[in-house]
Order: C-alpha cells, then structure tokens, then sequence
C-alpha cells in the first residue's frame, strides 16, 4: 500500500505518463525517420546517349551543369564507369540485374514491335530492395519490352510513368523517312494515357513525379529509377530551357537535365533525407556522333554509342552518400553498371537473386577504402547480336575482331538529320588505357603476356556467355521474356 504522502507525485506521474501517450498519439511524426533507424534511400538517374564529355565536371566547356557538378563536388566522379553494352535495351538490362546482356538474351535495341524483353524470373533492383520495405518507382524510358507482360510493374517497380521505348521509334522520323513503328505511347502503370506525348514535356513531366514520389515516401525507405528520355535524338527542351544554351537544342536539353537533378536534390533536401539518400548520375551509353550538333561528346575518348570503343561504353558516373561515398573525390578504378544490385543487395542485407548474375559487390571502391581493388579480373563488351568485341582488364584493354562503325573523320549531321557511318574492321587490337585513354596505339607486339592472359579471359567469357561471332553457345545463357 502506498502511504498518503506519496499520493499526489504519484498522482503527478501518471497524469504525466497519460499525457505523453495521448500527444504520441495524436501529433504527427517528422516526415523523415532517423537517419540512424532506416535503410538509406536510393535514387538513380541515367539518362539516355549522354556522353562523357558532355557534364561541365567532366570537361564540357559550353554547357551550364552546375547541379552536376555541385553533385560531384559533395560525392565522387567515377572517371572509368562502363555500361555493358553501348546501346539502349542491352545497357539497361545490365543496369537492372546485374548481368550481361548476353546471359538474359537482351541484344541492341528492342523496336516496338518485338515480342521479347526481359524474363519476368528475372529480378531487378526493385524486386530486390522490396522485401527490405522500399518504395519502388520508375519515371522514363524503360525499353525492356512493350507488351504490359514484361512493363516495370511486372518487375518489382510500385509505380510506372514514361515511355516504353525510344523517343525516335514512332511512324515519321524527323528526317523525313516512314516508319512502320506505332505511336509513341505514354504509358502509366500498364495503361496508355497518350498515344503521342508532347516530347518538349518530358522532361519536366518525369522530374514532377520524381519529386512527388520523395514527398510522399520520405518516411520510408525507397528506390527512385529517372531515366530520362533525353538527349537522345530527336532532341526536345521545355519553354522555360529552349534558346537558353550556348549549345542550341542540345545544350538546351542538357540545361534542363540539369534542373532536374536540381530538383531531386531539392526533395532530398526539404525532406530531411538528403544524408540517408544515394545518389547515382549516369547514362545507358555513348554520345550518337552521327547526328552532330544534336549529338553530344566523347570527351577524349574514341568512337561513340554503337562501338566498344572507350566512347561508346565509358560514361560520366557521379555518386553521393554523405558520410559514406567521400566529398570531392575523383576514381578512374573501372567500374560497371552491372555492380550496383550487388552492391545495394549488400548495402541493405538482401539476398542475391537465385540465378546467376555477373556484377560483384564493390562497395570499398565506393567508399575509397584504403587498398580496395576491383574484384573483377576483367570486364566483357558484347555488341551486334552477341558478339564478344571487347574486354577490360585492369588498365589494359583488348579490342578482338570484328566490324565496327566510323565517321571517319567526316562531321556528323546537322539539324536532327544523321551523317551515315561507314562500317570498318576491326583487328586484334591492345591498348594501355591509363597511357593511351584514346586508344590511338595498338601495342600488342610489345606484350605477348598480357595478350596471352586476356585472351584466356575471353575464352573463359565466350564459354558463359557465348560468342556469335564464332557461333559459341554460352553454357549460362538464359531466355528473353517472350510474349505470344
């Protein structure tokens, strides 16, 4: 029993205990939860043909991307970041689950009228980050198949806006040639809401999702897929961008991209989460050289989209996470898209996918650890139906025949009409990448060894993943999603 003096404190005490749980429940949580308490936010911005010299951090001298760069400037520029194959479909498929095209059957760039696309069975990063209590959503070009079968929502993304494919495959190209593709459809969730989008919108329209998208999970975990439908060619700006470059439309394009990204770190920013969120800029290949001044640029490196040449599959990366990815750094380490599932599954404690995918976990790269070193031996470059054209190892890179494609010196198009390219071989060809980033000298004569080593690798590749350019059959292909 409780004597009488101490009555009225325990009175006190319990009115007080009442009064906290009647306000815990009443008044609403902070937008954001602890930093410390949730998994970090994820967001990923790639953007379609966007060169590596095409980012004011990254060498542009004429075009204005001072969110870019402020970006690089609070994280890390990735000088040697490859996509897995220079081309639309096949690179966001690597991007996606982490293998090389080649195993998922995923070749170029699939038309409108294609019935494949990716497998269901297989996972993306969405599906993977799921189960951990993300939020999931893609805004833009998907480009992995048409049919509603094989659309992102089938594949672990909660919410879809944007485009199925490319920007140019609709019935009359801008330079006058009659297509056989459909509209252009916009598409939401699996539903069309317009047959032909006004393209100077898109842009903004994705970016206005984005941002909706961070305010309305700031209180939880999620995974924020931008892909952007610009600048691939043809090439639109909003009212607010067109005519404000020194670079006409292109560079207007570019501007507004930039605004983009300002926005999303804006969200990131108002909602308290801009520290718990990682942030990754990239593109899904090289600049399209042949369209010219609608086109963008390599940078020093040779070629552009549609070659394994440095310029076709080496593009500009910025990554921030403060606290854990360092301020002001700058990594020319190789890295691939095919790494980042693996390397978020370990960032959250997610399992792996069940099948076999290619990238490995290269979180210590990320973060700089002392000593870390790409776990990699090599990485592989398919193009053209499956055939093994490349391979990166360390700083070497080895170039195997076949034909690739060339302007030859000849400038490329103007007003969004295409030079044609001429079509060369290729030899057995060895650069030293960290000498020669052009790949202007071909010194297999001087290193029988490293020739002996890469071609060991390639013969390791062509045995999983096939070769059709010699007709193998890799032992680890699988099928395409297919639609009847």
């Amino acid at each position: 029993m409780v004597p009488s003096r101490f009555l009225p404190v325990l009175r006190r005490s319990v009115a007080l205990l009442v009064g906290f749980l009647f306000l815990a429940t009443v008044i609403p949580r902070s937008s954001a939860a602890p930093a410390a308490a949730r998994l970090p936010n994820v967001v990923l911005i790639f953007c379609d043909d966007l060169g590596w010299g095409d980012i004011g951090c990254f060498g542009a001298k004429d075009l204005r991307t001072p969110q870019i760069d402020g970006l690089a400037r609070s994280g890390t520029r990735f000088t040697s970041f490859y996509v897995a194959q220079a081309v639309c479909s096949a690179s966001r498929a690597a991007l996606l689950t982490g293998c090389y095209p080649n195993r998922l059957g995923i070749h170029g760039a699939l038309g409108p009228n294609q019935k494949i696309g990716l497998h269901p069975d297989e996972m993306t990063i969405a599906e993977v980050l799921k189960p951990r209590g993300y939020a999931t959503a893609m805004f833009g070009k998907w480009h992995l198949g048409r049919p509603a079968a094989l659309l992102p929502i089938r594949q672990g993304f909660d919410e879809y806006f944007g485009l199925p494919y490319s920007n140019d495959m609709w019935p009359r190209h801008p330079s006058g040639a009659v297509g056989t593709y459909p509209p252009l459809p916009l598409i939401e969730g699996d539903r069309v809401i317009e047959e032909m989008p006004d393209q100077s919108q898109l842009t903004r329209r994705y970016t206005e999702r984005a941002v909706d998208f961070i305010g309305r999970n700031a209180n939880r975990p999620f995974f924020l897929y931008l892909a952007h439908s610009m600048p691939h060619v043809p090439i639109f700006a909003g009212p607010r961008f067109a005519g404000r470059s020194k670079r006409g439309v292109f560079g207007d394009v570019i501007e507004e991209i930039d605004w983009s990204v300002g926005e999303v770190l804006r969200a990131l920013r108002r909602h308290g989460i801009e520290d718990n969120t990682l942030v990754i800029f990239t593109s899904d290949n090289g600049p399209w050289l042949s369209y010219g001044d609608h086109a963008g640029a390599a940078g020093p490196f040779r070629e552009g989209k549609g070659t394994s040449f440095e310029g076709g599959i080496r593009v500009p990366c910025v990554m921030r996470w403060p606290g854990k990815i360092p301020k002001g750094r700058v990594s020319d380490t190789p890295l691939m898209t095919i790494d980042l599932l693996p390397t978020l599954a370990g960032i959250v404690g997610a399992p792996l996918p069940s099948r076999k995918i290619d990238g490995l976990d290269v979180l210590p790269l990320l973060r700089g650890d002392p000593g870390a070193t790409n776990p990699h031996a090599a990485y592989f470059i398919y193009y053209h139906q499956g055939h093994l054209q490349a391979l990166r190892s360390g700083d070497w890179k080895l170039m195997l025949p076949h034909t690739s494609q060339t302007l030859g010196g000849r400038p490329g198009g103007t007003n969004g009409i295409p030079t044609r390219y001429q079509q060369v071989p290729v030899g057995l060809e060895l650069y030293h990448l960290a000498s020669d980033p052009g790949e202007t000298r071909n010194v297999i004569a001087e290193q029988p060894e490293v020739l002996s080593r890469l071609l060991l690798l390639a013969e390791e590749a062509r045995q999983e993943l096939g070769d059709g350019r010699t007709q193998r059959v890799g032992s680890g292909v699988r099928e395409p999603g297919r639609v009847e």
